[in-house]
C-alpha cells in the first residue's frame, strides 16, 4: 500500500499527542469510565425492554467517553443507594434513567435527594413550565403533577421540553451523576439538549472519530481473512477496527483518537483507509455510516430513472417492505406480488403449471418465471424474485431447510442463484432479502460503467 507525504505527515501531526500509547491502550484512556443504571420492576422482569443503556452508551462514545458496565435495579432505595455507591467506586460518571414520574413508586429523586445530603424545593421556572405543559393540551394539572417542580435543591436541572419529569446534575467528589426520565423520547431529549455538551465542558474527553463501512454478501470470519494485511496497517497507525455483524450485514466500524483540535487529520485519515477498502472490495460494500442497502439501491434507481417490483415467496412482502422503508420509494417502486401458493404463482405471475410440477417450487425454473412474470406484470425495468425453503423445517423431502433461489431480471435478460443459508426462519427470510437487493446494486453499477 502506497502512503502519500501528505498521508505520513498526517500520522506524524495526529501521533504526536499520543506517541506512547497503542490503539487498546488509547480506547481504555479515552472511556471516562461511565456506568448506566436504569432503574424500573418492569425491565427487570422483562415486561419492558431497556433500549434507554444502548442509546446512552453510544452517544457517550461519539463523544469520548466509554461505558464500562450497565445495570438495572429494582424501584427500591437500598437498590438505588447500593448501585449508586458500587458505580461510583469505579466510575467517573453515572447516567440514570427511570423512577421520576409522579406515582409513589417513583422515589428516584427521593433517594438522591437523600444521597447527596440536599433538600427539595420548588422550582419555580419548571413549575410554570410543566402547568403550562398541561394547559396547552387541554388537561386538569393534578397534585401529582405539581410535586415534580420539586427537585433537589443543590442539583443542576436539565430542562424537559418533551414533559414533566426534570433531568438532574448531580456532582460529588469529581464526580457526576445525571437522572432523567426513563421515558426514551424524554431522556434522548434531554441528553441532547443539555446533558451531551455539559459532559464534554466537564470532563473535556478526547476527540474520537468512527466511521462505519458496510457490506453484504460475506461472513465475518471470511471478511476478516481478507482484510487482515489492511487492517493490521491500519491498526499499526494508530487506528481501532470492530466488526459488528448481523443478519445479513457485517459493518466494519473504523476509530480514530486524538487531542481536540485534530478532527481533520483524524477524518483524513480514516478516509484514507475506507477508500483503500473499497477499492478492494468494492462488490461487497454498499454503503457508509447509516445508509440503508434499500435506500443505496433505492438511490441508483432514481438517478438511472429505472424502476424495480418484487415478486416474494419465502421472503413473504420482506423485501418489499425494505424498499418501501425509504423516503420516495413511490418514484421508482411499482409493485410487488406475494406468491406464497403455487396457484397464486400461476394465475398472478403467469409461471407455468407444468414448470412447477417438473422442478418443484424451490427451483431455478421457477424463480426465473417469477422474475418474468413480475418484470410483465408491472411493467418495471428490474424485478426481483424469492422462493425457497425459509424453515426451520421442510415440506419437500428433497430440499434442505435454508435452500433459497433468487433471480434478478433486467434489461440484459433474467439470472438466478441457489443459497444455502442455514434453518432459521427469521434469519433466512433478511439474508435472502439483503441478498438480492445487493445483487440488484451490482447490476445497476455494472450498467452504469457500460
Amino acid at each position: 500500500m502506497k502512503i502519500s507525504l501528505k498521508h505520513y505527515l498526517n500520522k506524524i501531526f495526529l501521533l504526536s499527542n499520543w506517541t506512547n500509547f497503542r490503539p487498546s491502550q488509547i480506547l481504555t484512556f479515552a472511556a471516562m469510565k461511565a456506568e448506566i443504571l436504569t432503574i424500573g420492576d418492569e425491565i427487570l422482569i422483562g415486561q419492558t425492554i431497556d433500549t434507554n443503556s444502548a442509546w446512552i452508551a453510544e452517544q457517550l462514545y461519539l463523544i469520548g467517553i466509554g461505558t464500562n458496565r450497565i445495570v438495572s435495579i429494582s424501584d427500591t432505595k437500598k437498590a438505588i443507594l447500593e448501585a449508586i455507591d458500587d458505580s461510583f467506586s469505579r466510575a467517573d460518571l453515572i447516567v440514570m434513567t427511570g423512577g421520576l414520574g409522579p406515582t409513589q413508586d417513583d422515589i428516584t429523586k427521593e433517594t438522591l435527594t437523600e444521597y447527596f445530603q440536599t433538600e427539595l424545593i420548588t422550582n419555580q421556572e419548571v413549575l410554570e413550565g410543566i402547568t403550562e405543559f398541561f394547559s396547552s393540551r387541554g388537561k386538569e394539572m393534578l397534585e401529582g403533577n405539581t410535586l415534580q417542580a420539586d427537585l433537589p435543591k443543590d442539583a443542576v436541572i436539565l430542562m424537559n421540553t418533551r414533559g414533566t419529569a426534570m433531568g438532574m446534575w448531580f456532582e460529588k467528589q469529581g464526580k457526576v451523576l445525571i437522572s432523567m426520565p426513563g421515558v426514551p423520547y424524554e431522556m434522548q431529549g434531554i441528553m441532547r439538549e443539555y446533558g451531551l455538551e455539559k459532559l464534554k465542558t466537564h470532563f473535556n474527553p478526547p476527540v474520537i472519530i468512527h466511521r462505519t463501512v458496510l457490506t453484504q454478501g460475506i461472513g465475518e470470519s471470511f471478511l476478516a481473512e481478507q482484510i487482515s494485511d489492511w487492517e493490521t496497517s491500519l491498526r499499526n497507525e494508530g487506528l481501532s477496527l470492530a466488526y459488528l455483524p448481523s443478519p445479513g450485514i457485517v459493518k466494519l466500524r473504523i476509530s480514530g483518537f486524538g487531542a481536540r483540535g485534530n478532527e481533520g487529520v483524524i477524518k483524513d485519515r480514516i478516509d484514507y483507509y475506507i477508500e483503500e477498502l473499497e477499492r478492494r472490495l468494492s462488490p461487497i460494500i454498499f454503503g457508509r455510516d447509516k445508509e440503508t442497502l434499500a435506500g443505496v439501491v433505492g438511490m441508483l434507481l432514481q438517478k438511472h430513472g429505472k424502476t424495480l417490483s418484487t415478486a416474494e415467496s419465502c421472503t413473504g412482502g420482506y423485501l418489499a417492505h425494505l424498499i418501501t422503508s425509504v423516503a420516495g420509494a413511490s418514484n421508482y417502486f411499482l409493485g410487488s406480488a406475494v406468491v406464497y401458493s403455487n396457484t397464486s404463482k400461476v394465475e398472478i405471475l403467469g409461471v407455468e403449471s407444468k414448470t412447477i410440477t417438473a422442478n418443484g417450487p424451490v427451483s431455478e425454473a421457477v424463480v426465473k418465471q417469477m422474475a418474468e412474470g413480475a418484470r410483465r406484470r408491472f411493467g418495471s425495468t428490474y424485478a426481483l424474485a424469492t422462493t425457497g425453503v425459509a424453515g426451520p423445517e421442510s415440506p419437500y423431502p428433497e430440499v434442505a431447510p435454508g435452500t433459497i433461489w433468487l433471480a434478478i431480471a433486467g434489461p440484459n435478460g433474467t439470472r438466478a442463484s441457489m443459497h444455502q443459508f442455514g434453518k432459521s426462519r427469521s434469519r433466512n427470510i433478511t439474508v435472502s432479502a439483503l441478498t438480492v437487493l445487493n445483487w440488484l446494486r451490482n447490476e445497476i453499477l455494472t450498467a452504469e460503467l457500460e
